[in-house]
């Protein structure tokens, strides 16, 4: 997404601090949260715009453009001097750096993903991302699995060798989006930094290597900013920064005046909307195949969600 998360990016079940007072939802938070979903749901229809943009330029203009605006977010709040703090400490900056590479690599797949007609693909990664997460956590963190969360893991197993066998190979980008989105959440729960100030860090750290390659493509005459500018290619490009950071702070917000669950069960949105863009706006193909496999995967979410909402109301 684009989550991002989302991604990006797309964002987990894990909000960024605790429920709020009274362990219950505000209309506040629900609003938001509708309201990031929905941006991210839609973010295909951006990312389309600018699919002639090869995906490592249009992730190199998302951190350049996202830097300043969360830059303001920081100085707005007098949070700014944290970051500073932790730059002087190297084992703190290194984990910004695994966490900065794993949303790399998640939103050049979600780029390409999209630009290459591959946005059903998209959406069952970050339908799956939750089930990935439940077996990092089993794996990584040695976390005890319900027999709720197993059968779910089940059906989604079988829907993705459903899809193995329909396509030939295994649903990659599906895969590397739902790992990467997984293993991001789990090691920026390590950083002792809040949303905002966590992202200020990653894109900063990016910052050098994304300025660098894009005016590497500007001087060589390849780049979409300058030298080989469409007439929307610039405004677009730059439209990056609003698209990533904007939601993700939404997000921020909204995960304090929401319960665990209610997040947990509202993510859906996102992908169910680039599920439907896939379909009815860009037309992919989506045989009978195709729809058994998300059956179970849908499937697989309801046992998934009704055993959270359970748990939490427990």
């Amino acid at each position: 997404m684009a989550a991002t998360e989302p991604a990006a990016g797309l964002p987990t079940t894990t909000p960024a601090s605790g429920p709020p007072a009274g362990n219950g939802d505000t209309p506040a938070g629900l609003g938001l949260a509708l309201a990031v979903y929905l941006l991210w749901g839609a973010l295909p229809l951006y990312l389309k715009m600018i699919s002639h943009i090869p995906p490592m330029e249009v992730v190199a203009h998302r951190v350049l453009w996202s830097l300043p605006i969360a830059a303001a977010a920081l100085l707005l709040r007098g949070r700014m001097g944290e970051i500073w703090g932790l730059i002087r400490q190297p084992r703190k900056v290194g984990m910004a750096l695994a966490t900065a590479s794993l949303i790399t690599v998640n939103w050049l797949v979600y780029v390409y993903a999209i630009g290459s007609g591959h946005t059903v693909e998209a959406a069952l990664g970050y339908y799956i991302n939750p089930l990935i997460s439940v077996v990092i956590a089993f794996v990584v963190l040695k976390e005890e699995l319900r027999p709720a969360q197993v059968v779910a893991i089940g059906l989604a197993v079988i829907a993705v060798a459903i899809l193995a066998w329909d396509a030939g190979g295994l649903p990659w980008i599906s895969l590397t989006l739902a790992t990467t989105w997984g293993f991001y959440a789990l090691f920026r729960k390590t950083l002792p930094l809040g949303p905002n100030q966590g992202f200020f860090l990653e894109v900063l750290i990016l910052a050098v290597p994304a300025l660098g390659y894009v005016l590497y493509l500007e001087f060589g005459g390849e780049g979409h900013f300058i030298a080989q500018a469409g007439l929307n290619d610039p405004w677009l490009l730059a439209f990056a920064g609003v698209a990533t950071a904007v939601p993700l702070m939404i997000y921020a917000n909204a995960a304090k005046l929401l319960r665990l669950s209610t997040i947990g069960i509202m993510q859906y949105i996102a992908p169910s909307f680039v599920f439907l863009i896939a379909v009815f706006i860009f037309k992919e193909p989506f045989g009978s195949t195709k729809l058994i496999a998300f059956c179970f995967i849908w499937a697989a979410l309801v046992v998934y969600s009704v055993s959270m909402y359970r748990g939490r109301r427990g």
